[in-house]
């Protein structure tokens, strides 16, 4: 087969790195790509959300299949795009895609399907929003309507950061017409969580649960960013609570979708709080596979990618099956100082042969560019470096020992992904 992968980051290249290795595939081409999908894939200098032309070039090279990782494309329509042109693509269909990139089409979605989510209101005018935040005394969460590359979020801890979130959003546009409308919603306690599933629009297989860290700084503080790293399996779901997730969570998703004539085939990606009462709910969908947490959990996938998508596609995924190594996985991002704000891009990366080398650790690039042999800085997050090991300390020290070897200007990154695990004893 010849494949095509649609995107640019760490998740495309730890897709790329997975995919390389099926004995289905024979060419590997990545759109756009980046400096270190090179190594892997013949990368193709066409944006992500120019559908049009990567349809035209899927159809110039005889592409088998192609793969979309980032939510744009997916929201924007390539599924149906790709499906009149009857080019085999894996995703869901716009409509479906809703999911993730409206907030408020998913919270009114969850309530009428009774999926467990945080109570909420939906505004469209800033003077309603701002009334109502001055009537509660309560920590709330403010969320843009549409995608905002997962900073879109804000923790408003009194009725004063509340307010500022939502001029933000709503008046100064931050992020937008992502902020045009907006979803507030009360604030859950708990531990987080990232379940991601396989679907054909009628079945689910869950993969490895992870744990994502969004806050740019340690101990979770600082603004929300695309992730600064990632763990899995996340120990807090174990076989029990994932079943349960599975039950209540991602089946009434995909049957509630489907009963609106939306099936939703691809990757079905729920962000999750485990309550202290071991209760879950929602936070907030994606429609398609996590960035970092892919970066984690692909490391640990015994089975062949490409099998598994290809049930998914046949709508046979009943007969599917995923294996998993017995091992824990680390990821710690390599962000640009200044990310998830102003940043500076075009720094020389060293040490990165040197970090690869060491046993069970896996580089994984995100915003990178090879110029004259070199790898060169292009992005907020530069580089996911994944260790595998027999326990999360291994794990977490094995990830670490490989981000000391790895140097560019300005490099930054969370010191602690993982470290709660360890001092759990787990």
């Amino acid at each position: 087969m010849k494949l095509l992968i649609v995107g640019s980051g760490g998740r495309e290249h730890a897709l790329a790195w997975k995919i390389k290795q099926s004995e289905y595939v024979k060419e590997l081409y990545a759109a756009p790509g980046n400096g270190g999908i090179l190594d892997v894939a013949e990368c193709v200098n066409i944006p992500a959300d120019d559908i049009r032309q990567l349809a035209t070039f899927v159809e110039k090279k005889g592409i088998d299949l192609t793969i979309v990782g980032p939510e744009i494309p997916l929201s924007l329509g390539i599924v149906d795009y790709f499906n009149k042109r009857r080019l085999n693509i894996f995703g869901p269909s716009q409509a479906a895609a809703r999911i993730e990139s409206s907030k408020v089409f998913a919270k009114r979605f969850m309530r009428s399907y009774d999926i467990p989510t945080a109570s909420f209101v939906t505004f469209d005018r800033v003077e309603d929003a701002l009334e109502f935040v001055h009537s509660r005394d309560e920590r709330l969460v403010v969320k843009a309507d549409g995608l905002a590359a997962g900073k879109g979020t804000i923790i408003a801890n009194n009725e004063d950061e509340a307010e500022t979130a939502i001029k933000r959003m709503m008046i100064e546009r931050f992020w937008g017409d992502a902020g045009k409308k907006i979803v507030i919603e009360k604030y859950l306690e708990g531990v987080e969580a990232s379940v991601l599933a396989f679907t054909d629009g009628e079945n689910v297989l869950p993969l490895l649960p992870v744990q994502d860290y969004k806050r740019a700084y340690d101990n979770n503080k600082g603004p929300n960013t695309g992730g600064m790293g990632s763990v899995s399996p996340h120990p807090v779901v174990d076989k029990n609570l994932l079943q349960e997730i599975t039950d209540t969570i991602l089946l009434p998703t995909i049957s509630g979708l489907r009963r609106e004539g939306n099936p939703f085939k691809g990757i079905l990606y729920a962000g999750l709080i485990v309550q202290p009462d071991r209760s879950v709910k929602v936070i907030e969908f994606n429609c398609r596979f996590g960035d970092p947490e892919t970066q984690a959990f692909i490391p640990l996938m015994k089975s062949d990618l490409i099998e598994v998508i290809l049930y998914t596609i046949e709508e046979r995924l009943d007969e599917a099956e995923v294996l998993w190594y017995d091992k824990k996985a680390v990821t710690v991002m390599l962000a640009s100082g200044g990310y998830p704000k102003k940043y500076k891009k075009g720094f020389e990366i060293t040490g990165l042969k040197e970090a690869a080398d060491m046993e069970s650790v896996h580089i994984f690039h995100s915003g990178t560019l090879r110029r004259n042999g070199a790898y060169i800085t292009n992005g907020g997050r530069v580089l996911g470096v994944t260790a595998v090991g027999d326990n999360y300390n291994e794990a977490f020290n094995r990830s670490y020992r490989a981000v000391d070897m790895i140097n560019f200007e300005r490099m930054t990154y969370r010191t602690d992904i993982g470290l709660e695990f360890i001092k759990g004893g787990v």
